[in-house]
């Protein structure tokens, strides 16, 4: 029993010990190994910057769509559906969800 405790023990000094760092989240980038553009600015930044932009884009056209769906609901009678108008609802829903699965990152 001591001499596995004994091997333990000299495994656990023998292997390398890992410098203590300031925690991370999963698929973040510890500071040192950031990357940066050629400009300077890191790319992680930047992506950011652009996923903004296009949410931003994503939901000036989400909101165009919700208006005209609205006006051919409106326009439309109660008992019909036109297939623009059902198409209108799946793009406004697959919009909602690039919006949604970028703003989880």
């Amino acid at each position: 029993m001591r001499l596995r405790i004994l091997l333990v023990l000299a495994c656990a000094l023998a292997s390398p010990a890992q410098k203590p760092g300031p925690p991370t989240r999963p698929g973040e980038l510890a500071p040192e190994d950031e990357v940066r553009l050629p400009n300077g600015k890191l790319q992680r930044e930047e992506i950011l910057k652009a996923e903004y932009q296009k949410s931003l884009e994503d939901a000036r056209e989400l909101s165009r769509l919700a208006d005209e769906l609205k006006l051919s609901l409106e326009k439309n009678d109660h008992s019909v559906l036109s297939l623009a108008t059902l198409k209108k609802t799946e793009d406004i829903e697959r919009l909602a969800k690039r919006i949604r699965d970028r703003l989880k990152h």
